[in-house]
């Protein structure tokens, strides 16, 4: 009998280790799953008119994003104490590391959320606490990514002309989502200079992400025309492209809405027509990239791109026009904005719901937690 019961008995410390090595190549980029449900939540949650249950059902999406970032943390937090070496690899290696911008965006978005739809199920005192904390998390770990993963760029990384890559991008653009979501909370500061230097600071982050964005899509179109396009995986990376774009957009308008508030009225008309004389012209390039982008995705595809986590790259900056689509259709009371913002939500969620089903597939199967494989 007791040789019989044996087998059955598993020792507790199995457990620990089970979890431990499934999670040694969960990299940084399984953060792009996070931001691409938040701003499913965020930007629906903003769109013009009122569809009914939309705001629950972004509510729900909220939800859903705040429990995959708290057990994205956890795996994450497990992948640092019993896979040091593999974190360090990570740092070391020029195509993962950019994505330890990712870590702030996901922050900042469900942030954003909890105060934006969170505060249906919270309340409003719990929302503003909440996104006080991530965003302050989410701000500063963005502005470290900002200066240290290119700083490891030009130290430590080995890197050959052809092998720049939208993925550049990531750690540089999230100061701007800051500079995005960051207005959210200028009401809830004290009135004065708390509120106007918080909106400079936030208007200072658009800068900052803005200038560092210039420097590296010259560089990265540069990439495409002397080298080719994109290994098929990464393909859909192109698409990050949007993000500075978008989110410059929204956070530009996102300025305008609250400097009425804040700040004396010459300033604050400032703000309005910057957001319109910028917006436009950035979305009209916006959509150019969105249709080149595009067009390169269908090559691949037909040329036997599979699933890969780059496909969440079809999310979170789409969801930025969407939301600097809202914006200026806000500020020029054009019906075009509107329209042009409904198009590309239907476009995140259809994508949003593609990668999310084709990610738990693959998590049920082990392939995407599997050894990367080699060339």
């Amino acid at each position: 009998m007791v040789t019989a019961a044996q087998p059955r008995s598993v020792p507790a410390t199995d457990a620990p280790s089970a979890r431990a090595v499934a999670v040694r190549h969960l990299g940084p980029n399984w953060y792009a799953a996070v931001m691409g449900t938040a701003i499913v939540a965020n930007a629906g949650a903003t769109l013009p008119g009122r569809l009914p249950g939309l705001r629950t059902a972004c509510t729900v999406v909220w939800a859903l994003s705040a429990v995959l970032l708290v057990a994205l943390l956890t795996a994450r937090a497990l992948h640092w104490t019993h896979h040091r070496d593999q974190a360090r690899a990570h740092l070391l290696d020029p195509a993962v590391a950019p994505f330890y911008g990712c870590l702030s965006m996901a922050l900042l978005a469900v942030g954003a959320g909890t105060l934006l739809v969170g505060q249906d199920w919270i309340g409003l005192g719990a929302a503003v606490a909440v996104d006080t904390v991530l965003f302050t998390a989410g701000t500063l770990l963005g502005l470290a990514a900002a200066v240290a993963i290119p700083y490891l760029m030009v130290v430590r990384h080995r890197i050959e002309p052809g092998q720049a890559s939208p993925v550049w991008l990531l750690p540089v653009v999230a100061p701007m989502v800051s500079a995005a979501v960051g207005p959210l909370l200028v009401s809830h500061l004290p009135a004065g200079q708390w509120q106007e230097s918080f909106l400079f600071v936030c208007y200072a982050m658009f800068g900052l992400s803005l200038l560092a964005t210039l420097v590296m899509l010259p560089v990265i179109f540069a990439r495409l025309v002397t080298a080719g396009p994109l290994p098929l995986l990464l393909t859909p990376a192109l698409f990050l492209v949007l993000g500075p774009l978008g989110q410059s957009t929204t956070a530009a308008n996102k300025f305008a809405d609250v400097a009425g508030d804040v700040l004396p009225a010459s300033s604050a008309h400032g703000f309005t027509v910057f957001a319109v004389l910028y917006g436009v012209p950035v979305m009209g390039f916006a959509l150019l990239w969105l249709a080149f982008a595009g067009a390169m995705v269908v090559r691949a595809r037909r040329e036997g791109m599979g699933f890969a986590m780059t496909w969440w790259a079809f999310t979170f900056p789409v969801g930025t026009c969407v939301t600097g689509a809202e914006g200026l259709g806000k500020h020029t009371g054009l019906a075009v904005f509107d329209g042009l913002a409904l198009v590309l939500y239907a476009v995140l969620v259809g994508a949003w719901a593609v990668a999310s089903v084709r990610t738990v597939r693959g998590l049920l199967d082990g392939r995407l937690l599997a050894p990367p494989a080699r060339a």
